[in-house]
């Protein structure tokens, strides 16, 4: 057990209804509050880079402060922002498969 109590948790809680009542028109993130970070809020899309960069352009999050990588032996792609909200450490991610190449047809050069 933690120790933690739900009150522990107001921050986050907090900053996730000024989001809901601010911008209800946005699409729904997956959210996650824990005990680990009792000050994180993270709002998280799968296979949706588009919805993270209408969150992202709302909450007025600079461009180049997201952060892009590579996971998965290269097979999902993750954008990354990080900003203070309401008091609460926001965590903004978007996950994305990455397309597979185009495969090349053996000895002709086309592709498939």
């Amino acid at each position: 057990m933690s120790g933690l109590t739900l009150a522990d948790l107001s921050v986050p809680l907090s900053a996730l209804r000024l989001l809901a009542v601010d911008f209800p028109h946005l699409p729904a993130p997956c959210v996650d509050v824990t005990t680990v970070y009792p000050e994180r809020l993270s709002l998280s899309f799968h296979d949706d880079f588009a919805a993270f960069e209408a969150w992202r352009e709302a909450l007025n999050i600079a461009p180049e402060s997201v952060v892009h990588r590579v996971q998965r032996d290269g097979r999902t792609q993750v954008l990354k922002a990080l900003m203070v909200f309401a008091g609460a450490d926001l965590e903004l991610t978007g996950y994305t498969s990455v397309p597979e190449p185009e495969r090349v047809l053996a000895g002709s050069g086309a592709a498939a």
